[in-house]
């Protein structure tokens, strides 16, 4: 009989400890992404929160320098108004005469260190980001008045999959040969970031 109470106990802290091992484990997964291969729930690990990991890349100058709150461009690490005189246009991509595709083609000029990519110019002024804080432009983002109507799902493949914004990873060279600086946050866990954000109702925190 001794010998009986002894076993159960054995087997009731086991369970103990097994329960407790298991939920120790799963608070470190807080953040989770859906995926093609399994629409539930996949867990992610990732450094911190996904707000702030994404947020440094979109308060980073290579995404801010195209997101000007006036109709001048802005450039270089320092984020100097561009050079030349350059103007927002009617169209987001230059003046007649002066457009951004006259010295920026689809990729980087490796000669003359000119940036390049797909639909180079600048973002509609509704979504200047210039200024704002990361919760300001957060619920700029989420604007159907201001992001040209996209939905939660849109701007997620926008933010992750096109190209101008890719292209701040690959910024190539500047006109003296330096190469340019990269966002804080690498690109895999950025885009982990922004889906884990969004899967998780894309919460906008308060100030």
């Amino acid at each position: 009989m001794q010998n009986r109470k002894i076993i159960i106990f054995l087997i009731f802290l086991s369970c103990f400890v097994a329960s407790f091992a298991f939920n120790d484990s799963a608070s470190n997964l807080s953040y989770f992404e859906k995926s093609e291969s399994n629409p539930e729930s996949v867990a992610i690990q990732i450094e911190g929160d996904p707000f702030t990991t994404m947020m440094k890349v979109l308060t980073h100058k290579r995404c801010v320098n195209c997101h000007p709150a006036g109709d001048r461009p802005r450039q270089g690490e320092d984020s100097h108004i561009h050079y030349f005189g350059v103007q927002r246009g009617a169209d987001d991509h230059g003046v007649p005469g002066l457009k951004c595709k006259s010295c920026h083609g689809e990729e980087n000029n490796i000669y003359s260190g000119v940036p390049g990519a797909p639909e180079w110019g600048l973002a509609p002024l509704k979504m200047a980001w210039e200024g704002l804080s990361r919760v300001e432009i957060a619920k700029s983002m989420l604007n159907p008045k201001n992001n040209n109507g996209r939905t939660l799902e849109e701007t997620v493949k926008h933010l992750t999959e096109h190209e101008l914004v890719l292209w701040a990873w690959e910024p190539g060279i500047d006109v003296n040969g330096n190469q340019r600086e990269l966002p804080p946050i690498g690109k895999e866990e950025y885009i982990k970031a922004v889906k884990n954000w969004a899967a998780n109702g894309a919460v906008i925190p308060e100030e």
